[in-house]
């Protein structure tokens, strides 16, 4: 397989179909990633991916426009534009602030428009070999290991999200619950809040996957680690694609036809 390669750091794919995975070897590690619009629809690709390097830091993002809001393309579009602006100011290397205040900022704009639009959001802010996650909403962000063992999971801010860590709903179960869809935390709300996780150390054969709800609903989390959790991160991505676009395509449970996208990085040449 050719490799792709995206076409400079800082990287966006705003609202456009990728046709292919998109591969990028960085000083810290391997990235690849993927974004397109949901395979029963004509509109536009409510997603929105980013990758941007500061210094000796990479941030990844994901952003997924609420379908069935108004404009919801434009909300995940301002969210990441915002953060990439903020991103770039100089600063004293630590990237907290910079993030949070460019999360508030996005929240602010989108009520401002006073047009409903709404977005989720999830970021991993790697140094060496440290990650830190930021999250509003159900895009999620897991870390496993070569295993299978899995290291790092954001909880989904949903009704589905919060019972399945409670105990309350098996994870299997969760892709086909009735209320799946329901997001309680977004960017476009005055209740808005931000979940910021603590700094975890990565090993050198770990695999990080930021990724819209349009890849967890339509995989089980274990088909999802079993593509990820070792070969060439390339191949690994294409597969991911493959099969989740599959799913939503051959409508076999679970399936929930959405914008899919995400980002995987692998420390070191993977």
């Amino acid at each position: 397989m050719p490799k792709a390669t995206f076409p400079a750091v800082p990287f966006a794919c705003i609202n456009q179909d990728l046709d292919e995975v998109s591969f990028l070897q960085h000083g810290l590690g391997t990235l690849a990633g993927f974004s397109t619009r949901s395979p029963d629809k004509a509109t536009a690709n409510e997603d929105s991916i980013a990758i941007l390097a500061s210094g000796d830091r990479l941030v990844c993002m994901v952003a997924d426009g609420l379908g069935g809001q108004p404009s919801g393309d434009q909300a995940s579009a301002i969210t990441v534009r915002l953060l990439l602006d903020r991103l770039k100011e100089p600063g004293d290397g630590d990237l907290m602030p910079l993030i949070l205040t460019g999360i508030e900022d996005a929240n602010q704009k989108l009520l401002e428009q006073s047009i409903g639009s709404a977005t989720t959001l999830a970021i991993a802010e790697i140094q060496g070999n440290v990650v830190r996650t930021y999250h509003v909403g159900d895009s999620m962000i897991l870390m496993t290991g070569q295993r299978g063992k899995i290291k790092l999971e954001t909880i989904s801010h949903s009704p589905v999200g919060y019972a399945v860590e409670a105990g309350l709903v098996d994870e299997d179960d969760s892709l086909h619950h009735d209320e799946r869809h329901i997001v309680s935390n977004v960017i476009g709300s005055q209740e808005m809040h931000m979940s910021i996780g603590t700094a975890i150390a990565m090993q050198a054969r770990d695999t990080l996957l930021i990724a819209t709800d349009g890849l967890f609903d339509n995989l089980h989390k274990d088909e999802i680690i079993q593509i990820i959790r070792k070969g060439p991160l390339q191949d690994r991505a294409e597969r991911l694609r493959q099969q989740a676009t599959r799913r939503m395509l051959d409508k076999v449970n679970p399936y929930k036809p959405d914008d899919l996208s995400f980002i995987l990085f692998r420390p070191g040449r993977v």
